[in-house]
């Protein structure tokens, strides 16, 4: 075979020629291949214009029956085909336009090949071709041969050194239009011509079209071409010429790759019959980034693996049929893959592909696109298959542009808005097209779970239904994981708003309540594309706040029903973007936290949705509410706290809460009550005393009182001892206090008790003075206190001052009379004494007792004496003891013995009493029972601690009681000596029973007495038992067979010991019931481990006791697993418990009672891999290994398989995962599909165990014992895909083995009718005229590499081939975008040849659609005017503010349709305002309600302006009727006789104003039945009405009827009258009269329809109040017809009366 070297020149005219027909793919049907251009090359259609473009036109390869190669000055091209399956726009020219290119380096390319029997017997050469330019061209640059040649090429290299070069020598002429052209039109003979030109405009281009980095470089001066030729032996190239004319092209932009790479980066082998990619000849490496294997006969990818760095893949036109796209997992850094034109039914097993961005999968045989989620994929194009749902839609958070032309799935209504809501935000084009705003407002209806549903099989319905279609959906699928008692009524989330709470509404009804129902909930959030929800941290509650970046985001709530122990898979919702907060905040809760008690403090605490805004300083304030009052404001509360006072009891308190941000934006203040404030419970502080401590002075305590109002609060004054420090009280209830003598030197204390109003008592609080400092002596308030009779004590009293009671001294006197008179006689009776007590002898019976008191200072100093005399005369003593004592020791058991001495005549039988006190301050005491009447008490030992006392009431002998006198003794009684009063043993000598020590205590409170236990035995040696020291015993099994005793040593609580005594033996002891005292588990709970048990017994001898082993499971079912000592714990036991059942048994066979104890949950063991075998492998079919797993439960362990030449052992297979370059991973599962990569190596399988809980275990290792077989070689997917609109490219996928010369052939399909296309055996195809409504097949034998052939297999028809749709240029408007003008819609029709013929010929129906663009949102949307359907159109209100497009659509007579054009105004301005048809409703008469109508024009109505008047009838005067200016107006009696005028001025919203217009009524007449009294009255002249006046004639006093008085008002033709009616004690009598000569009038009052004033003069005027409307018309009507005359219209006139 002959082949031409491969030349860099050669390549650069086909690099240029591809992406000419990619750019008119990209305008037809926006497809993208490896021949598109990059992102940066391209421009849009608009700015085309402006842009210098190179400009190419090439002939395409025709097939002829010549067999030589036709060489002209035209280059002949190879067509590439097109890998996205779309459907391209038809010319009739074949012209292609290319963009600008860079670089004049072009690649390798593959030149077109023959039939396998021509390729074998004929070779051809390349020759050189150079044509000069015109004049302005510059030299042709001669380029050398390529260096790399065809693997294919049966060429030795003296043949291809022998080759001519070939060059072209390019024009540097610059193009005559900016924008980038391309038609052109058939020559009689056939042929096509090339030529090209470029501009000075220099662009960059990348496009992966060929080996090296094609491109083509345009710069000023020079340029040059080179192009291959064609060495079809039995083709030639058939001439076409092409005219150069402007349009524009529209280009899909494609993911930018940097293509800028050498030989060694790329690979292209289109059309060379590969059939493995691990044939011999093919040697892939991973220095590959740019590979082009269409073309072939490749089906599946083994090998593919290798290429880690591939960044643009192209395996179009193979034999794939899928799946077994795994080995693309490697590829990682793929941008570019393209699939079309196989026989592909599957995407699930393409692998997730992290920088993917174009995939084509266009004409193959999919059903679904369900894949794996690609991160970055921007186009996908599927057009051309058999997708019939959307199920399983893959997740494409990037997508940009999806088209699925000619599929079953466009059957579905508005398909296009289920993408949008599959795909997301991103999708900018559906089908080729933008997206249709109809579309994506359909889309907008539909809820947030829509996406998710689709995904899960939901049928796609209408948007109206779809929230309750949905909802229903996914209850069905979640009621097949609930309970069937559990049903689901809601689910479904609130409208999420930043910064402001989101509510949740779960409706879960459990009907049975066996179990509580609990819900737990997780909230997620995720991109518009929902492909990722992320768990958001710690929003685990029914309300969750939306944050600022969750802005625009999803949000989902997980719910997660819990009954009882079992947790139920979860429900969701999901929400709504988020939308932006307003910036202006809510308070969402407000708070109250703190005790409604006077003195706490209040906290108010409020929760804030902040809507956006910085959260800045609230505005707080606290109001007081009295009951049935209003709030009144604290004045300084202003913080979120507030103290309680005394002013708040009784009052409800009121938070008041304004939300402000730090952009001031303020919102609506919120209010809190409370209950009312109680008064704290009462206390008082700072407790004080005021005033100077001396003697005599006078103190005052105070003090701080709260809690509430302070009431009956209570003060007490108490003295401090200084020798005992006790206090005596010394005065109460009042708050001052004199100091006395007694407390000089001394400290006086006040105690302040508070009480509240109600009487409640606080905690009493007291302060203590300084010592009071003593007065000069003296003394007052001298007293005798005591009872003066015979031998009875006197003692006098007195307040001393300046000294001190104990230094005073007294002395005792008696007289005869009763008053101390100077002269009297004073008899002493005693000295001068320091004592104060006297007793009165006998001689003193029948004499008034003088006591004489001296004060005195301790340091002698002496004060004035003080006389004071007894009130009466001693009398006789009546009985009493004169003394009283005790003797006896005070010691338990002893005996005292009391004695008294009596006086006061003979002694009766007198009482006697035994008392003891636990103090000595206890007084009375006790009465000690049995002891009365005794003079002798043996003591007990209840008395112990305590003191006794002795009473003794003295009895006269005649009955007479005397005063009863008490002794008590100075000690308190002591215990006795302790001992043991008895001893014995108490319980059943019984192993296991517990015996006690009984023991009765003598001497005192008994203390730490001491026991010890003696076991005895037969022989009766006594032996002591260790530890038993208690007063009780448990008897074990050491003791049977033994006597049981215990000694006593008694201990008193002070420790005083008396002697032991050891009580009689008990037993002999036998022996008890079995029983198990204590039961512990023994070993480690982990699986693999051996438990065993530890078990205490009592009871006798231990027998054989009984053991069971059981497995509790976790919803309480035990299961029984040994009766063994011990247990291996197994992997069933995980995570359930181990429960032992021990039953005690005594030798002898008695059974004990049960015991029992259950463990913890089983941890499972380390997870370790026991076995790893892989057995045979072989080339596509899976491999399964063998493996043995061992701790707890297996879960997602880590498979790596790889591959190696050589067969490892020890450590290097240990340790594969270091290997160097030799060692290739090829697989992450476990298992695995061998690839013809694999073919010839060894597969190694590295598994790391791992448990379900995630914890891994030590790697395991395993290598196949024999290399990988290889498969056999097929062909699958024969397609053809469309290169231009008249160009074609037949593909198909080959495998097994490496594809060696195929053969290709083309038929024509007409109604049915499949004939060859003679001379078409290439794999592109040129359509002519004759397949014009007929559709072309392509056929494909598949050939390997040695040269077995395959069966023929053809490709599905095309689509039935047509010429160019019509399109619209340019859509423009006439008319202007204001309110009430006509908008119409004029096309541009394009000025290529090729459109002004489809347009004159071809041209059919034109379709309009006029749209309004909606209010809301950021972004512009627009909604269909239903009936709006024509060319034209007048713009209405609605329509102001908005903007208008109008969607112009071209059909052709095949009933093909254009791409939609479309033209927007600009926002509509509002016309000028103006009323139209103004007029007023009403009736005539004066009580009737009138109202304005008319039809407001331009704009939005603003406040316009209304103001009523009245006319009279024939004058051109208006009268402003003040405050009149509403739509309604009701009429009065001042209308009467008047027209009522009303002048609108039309206002616009934006204070516009339009002109007045102006509107009036007929003559307002009088209402029928008053007009008849008002006449009648006027024609009697002479009138009286009752009225009320006010009493007081000031006018400023206000008017009501509180102060009105009776009148009556007179009137007659000339003058009227106000008389006040007379009574019984007054005449009648005229307050106001005058005549009806001006000023005199009488006005009305519109806000009170019962009150007039009548106006005599300047000086009289009187307000009157009638009982009703109708009797103050009366009375108005009947004044103004009197004075008729006066009127400038005549009231007779209107009334109709004869003046």
């Amino acid at each position: 075979m002959e082949e031409v070297a491969a030349k860099p020149e050669e390549e650069a005219v086909e690099t240029t020629v591809e992406a000419t027909k990619e750019d008119n793919a990209a305008t037809g049907d926006r497809s993208r291949s490896p021949e598109s251009v990059s992102a940066a090359s391209l421009v849009s259609s608009r700015a085309a214009t402006t842009r210098k473009k190179a400009i190419i036109s090439s002939n395409l390869i025709k097939p002829t029956a010549s067999s030589s190669l036709r060489v002209s000055s035209s280059t002949p091209v190879t067509i590439r085909r097109n890998s996205t399956g779309g459907v391209a726009e038809k010319t009739t020219g074949s012209s292609k336009v290319l963009p600008k290119r860079t670089s004049t380096t072009a690649s390798v390319i593959d030149p077109v090949r023959r039939s396998l029997p021509e390729l074998k017997r004929s070779s051809l050469s390349a020759k050189t071709v150079s044509k000069a330019s015109p004049p302005e061209s510059k030299k042709s640059i001669p380029v050398s041969p390529g260096s790399r040649s065809s693997s294919k090429s049966g060429l030795s290299k003296a043949e291809s050194s022998t080759r001519p070069a070939m060059s072209v020598s390019v024009s540097s002429k610059r193009a005559p239009s900016s924008s980038v052209d391309s038609t052109g039109s058939k020559t009689s003979s056939g042929k096509a011509q090339s030529t090209l030109s470029s501009g000075r405009t220099v662009s960059k281009l990348s496009s992966p079209s060929a080996g090296s980095s094609p491109s083509v470089s345009s710069g000023i001066r020079s340029k040059s071409l080179s192009t291959p030729l064609d060495r079809s032996s039995n083709i030639s190239g058939r001439k076409k010429t092409a005219t150069p004319e402007s349009r524009d092209s529209r280009l899909i932009i494609l993911p930018k790759v940097e293509v800028k790479a050498g030989d060694d980066m790329r690979l292209d082998l289109r059309g060379h019959r590969i059939r493995s990619l691990t044939s011999g000849g093919l040697h892939l490496s991973p220095n590959l980034e740019f590979v082009y294997l269409r073309d072939n006969l490749l089906s599946e990818l083994e090998g593919i693996e290798i290429l880690n760095r591939v960044k643009v893949l192209d395996l179009s036109f193979n034999d794939f049929k899928g799946p077994g796209f795994e080995p693309l997992e490697n590829c990682k850094m793929l941008q570019q893959l393209y699939l079309a034109g196989n026989q592909i039914t599957s995407l699930a097993s393409l692998p997730q592909l992290p920088n993917l961005e174009f995939l084509s999968v266009a004409q193959n045989k999919l059903k679904s696109l369900a894949m794996a989620s690609q991160p970055r994929l921007q186009v996908l194009a599927a057009s051309k298959n058999k997708i019939t749902t959307l199920k399983d839609f893959p997740y494409l958070p990037v997508l940009e542009h999806l088209r699925v032309e000619e599929n079953p799935l466009l059957k579905i209504s508005h398909v296009e808005a289920a993408s949008i809501l599959l795909v997301g935000p991103t999708l900018k084009k559906f089908n080729d097209r933008d997206l249709s705003r109809e579309e994506v407002a359909i889309a907008k209806r539909y809820p947030p779970q829509t996406a998710l549903c689709l995904r899960d099989g939901w049928e796609f319905c209408k948007s109206e239904l779809a929230a309750e279609s949905t909802f229903r959906f996914l209850v069905e699928r979640w009621q097949e994981k609930l309970p069937s008692d559990c049903l689901i009524k809601e689910a479904s989330v609130d409208r999420p708003s930043e910064e402001y709470p989101c509510q949740s509404h779960f409706g879960l009804v459990q009907e049975s309540t066996d179990s509580e129902l609990v819900l737990r909930y997780q909230w997620s959030v995720a991109d518009r594309s929902l492909s990722n929800f992320v768990p958001i941290p710690d929003a685990t509650n029914e309300v969750y706040w939306p944050k600022h970046e969750d802005i625009s985001k999803i949000l989902k709530i997980e719910c997660t029903p819990v009954i009882g122990e079992t947790e139920y898979p979860s429900i969701f919702a999901i929400s709504s973007p988020v939308l932006r907060g307003k910036g202006i905040p809510k308070v969402v809760s407000l708070e109250l936290h703190g005790e409604l008690v006077e003195g706490n403090i209040l906290k108010g605490q409020a929760v804030v949705a902040w809507c956006g805004g910085t959260p800045g300083k609230c505005i707080t304030s606290w109001l007081r509410r009295k009951w049935n009052g209003s709030p009144v404001v604290i004045d300084g509360a202003e913080d979120e706290e507030y103290k309680l006072s005394l002013d708040d009891v009784g009052s409800s308190m009121v938070f008041m809460y304004t939300p402000v941000t730090e952009e001031n934006a303020r919102g609506e203040p919120q209010y809190k009550y409370t209950e009312f404030v109680k008064a704290a419970p009462p206390s008082v502080s700072n407790v004080r005393i005021v005033g100077d401590a001396v003697e005599g002075c006078v103190l005052k305590g105070i003090g701080d009182y709260f809690g509430g109002k302070e009431g009956p609060s209570k003060f007490q004054w108490l003295r401090k001892n200084k020798e005992t420090g006790e206090f005596s009280l010394i005065s109460a209830g009042t708050s001052e206090y004199t100091l006395t003598q007694e407390d000089v030197g001394k400290h006086v204390t006040f105690v302040y008790i508070p009480a509240n109003f109600e009487g409640l008592e606080g905690e009493p609080l007291s302060t203590l003075s300084s010592v009071v400092k003593p007065a000069p002596p003296k003394v007052k308030d001298v007293k005798i206190v005591g009872d003066l009779r015979e031998n009875s004590k006197l003692t006098v009293t007195g307040t001393v001052t300046g000294g001190t009671e104990g230094s005073s001294r007294v002395q005792w006197f008696k007289s005869s009379f009763s008053i101390l008179e100077e002269g009297n006689n004073l008899e002493e009776l005693s000295t001068s004494k320091v004592a104060k007590s006297f007793r009165i002898p006998l001689g003193a019976v029948g004499y008034y007792i003088v006591a004489k008191y001296t004060p005195m200072a301790p340091d002698g100093e002496c004060g004035e004496s003080v006389y004071v005399i007894s009130e009466r005369a001693v009398e006789t003593l009546p009985p009493s003891l004169n003394f009283l004592s005790i003797t006896g020791d005070n010691i338990e058991g002893g005996i005292l013995t009391a004695s008294y001495g009596y006086i006061g005549g003979h002694e009766g039988k007198s009482i006697y009493e035994w008392h003891y006190h636990k103090a000595e301050s206890d007084h009375p005491g006790t009465l000690i029972p049995g002891a009365s009447g005794l003079l002798q008490y043996t003591i007990t030992k209840e008395a112990i601690g305590k003191f006794i006392s002795f009473q003794c009431i003295p009895v006269r002998d005649d009955g007479i009681v005397g005063e009863a006198r008490t002794c008590m003794c100075q000690e308190c009684v002591r215990p006795g000596n302790p001992r043991a009063v008895s001893l014995q043993v108490v319980g059943a000598a019984v192993e296991g029973t517990t015996l006690t020590a009984e023991k009765e205590y003598w001497g005192g409170e008994e203390g730490a007495s001491v026991f010890r236990w003696f076991r005895t035995n037969s022989d009766g040696t006594p032996c002591e038992i260790k530890g038993a020291t208690t007063s009780s015993y448990l008897l074990s099994v050491d003791d049977i067979g033994f006597f049981i005793s215990v000694s006593y040593e008694p201990v008193r609580n002070d420790w005083a010991r008396g002697p032991t005594v050891i009580s009689d033996i008990t037993g002999p002891i036998v022996a008890g019931h079995p029983t198990c005292q204590s039961l512990e588990f023994l070993g480690s709970m982990i699986e693999g481990q051996r438990l065993s048990f530890v078990a205490s017994y009592t009871g006798g001898v231990k027998g054989n006791c009984s053991l069971e082993w059981f497995r509790v499971k976790r919803n309480g079912v035990k299961e029984l697993l040994t009766n063994d000592e011990f247990l291996d714990l197994s992997l069933e036991d995980v995570g359930e418990s181990i429960e032992i059942i021990y039953t005690p048994i005594r030798e002898d066979g008695i059974e004990g009672s049960p015991r029992s104890i259950r463990s913890d949950s089983i941890s499972p063991a380390n997870p370790m891999g026991l076995e790893l075998l892989i057995p045979d492998c072989y080339e596509n079919q899976e491999v399964v290994p063998h493996k043995t797993y061992f701790g707890g439960h297996e879960g997602d362990g880590e498979y790596i398989w790889y591959r190696t030449k050589e067969k490892l052992h020890g450590s290097a297979l240990t340790e594969i995962s270091y290997a160097g370059e030799e060692v290739i991973a090829c697989s992450r599962t476990l298992k695995y599909t061998p690839s013809l990569e694999d073919v010839g190596a060894y597969l190694v399988l590295y598994w790391i165990p791992t448990r379900v809980d995630g914890r891994s275990g030590k790697p395991v290792v395993s290598i196949t014992n024999s290399p990988v077989t290889p498969a056999d070689p097929e062909v699958f997917n024969v397609r053809v895909e469309k290169l231009f609109s008249d160009a074609y490219s037949g593909e198909g996928e080959y495998f097994g083995g490496h594809e060696g010369e195929s053969l290709f052939s083309w038929y024509r399909d007409n109604d049915g009718t499949i004939d060859v296309i003679a001379g078409a055996n290439s794999k592109t195809y040129e359509v002519t005229e004759s397949d014009y409504n007929c559709r072309i097949l392509f056929g494909y034998i598949p050939v390997r590499s040695d040269s077995a052939v395959g069966e023929l297999k053809m490709s599905e028809p095309t689509e039935i081939i047509l010429p160019e749709v019509p399109r619209v240029d340019v859509l423009a408007f006439t008319g202007k975008a204001v309110q009430g003008d006509v908008l119409t819609a004029v096309q541009v029709i394009p000025k290529t040849e090729i459109q002004q013929l489809v347009w004159n010929k071809y041209k059919g129906a034109i379709q309009y659609q006029w749209f309004r663009s909606l209010e809301s949102g950021n972004e512009i949307s627009y909604e269909a005017l239903s009936s709006e359907i024509s060319c034209s159109y007048k713009v209405r209100l609605e329509d102001i503010g908005r903007c208008l497009k109008c969607e112009c659509v071209v059909h052709d007579v095949f009933g093909r349709s254009s791409e939609p054009a479309y033209a927007e105004t600009d926002p509509i301005s509002p016309g000028f305002p103006r009323i139209e048809k103004l007029e007023i409703e009403g009736g005539g008469f004066h009580t009737n309600l009138y109202a304005l109508r008319g039809n407001y024009f331009g704009g939005k109505e603003g406040k316009s302006k209304i103001q009523w008047l009245r006319s009279m009838v024939g004058s051109p005067d208006l009268i402003s009727i003040p405050g009149e200016t509403g739509r309604m107006y009701e009429a009065n009696v001042d209308d009467v006789g008047y027209r009522l005028v009303v002048v609108y001025t039309p206002i616009r919203d934006d204070g516009v104003e339009g002109h007045p217009v102006s509107a009036s009524t007929e003559p307002v007449a009088v209402e029928p039945d008053l007009y008849k009294e008002v006449k009648l009255k006027l024609e009697t002249g002479l009138v009286k009405f009752e009225v009320l006046c006010d009493k007081d004639p000031y006018p400023k006093k206000i008017v009501g009827d509180g102060n009105l008085e009776r009148r009556m008002l007179e009137m007659n033709r000339k003058r009227l009258k106000v008389v006040k009616p007379g009574s019984k004690t007054s005449f009648a009598s005229t307050e106001v009269r005058g005549s009806y000569v001006p000023p005199f009038h009488v006005e009305t009052f519109r806000n009170d329809q019962r009150r007039l004033r009548v106006v005599v003069d300047s000086e009289n005027a009187v307000d009157m109040v009638v009982h009703s409307r109708h009797l103050r018309d009366v009375i108005v009507l009947v004044i103004r017809g009197f004075a008729q005359k006066f009127n400038s219209t005549s009231l007779n006139s209107l009334l109709k009366i004869d003046a």
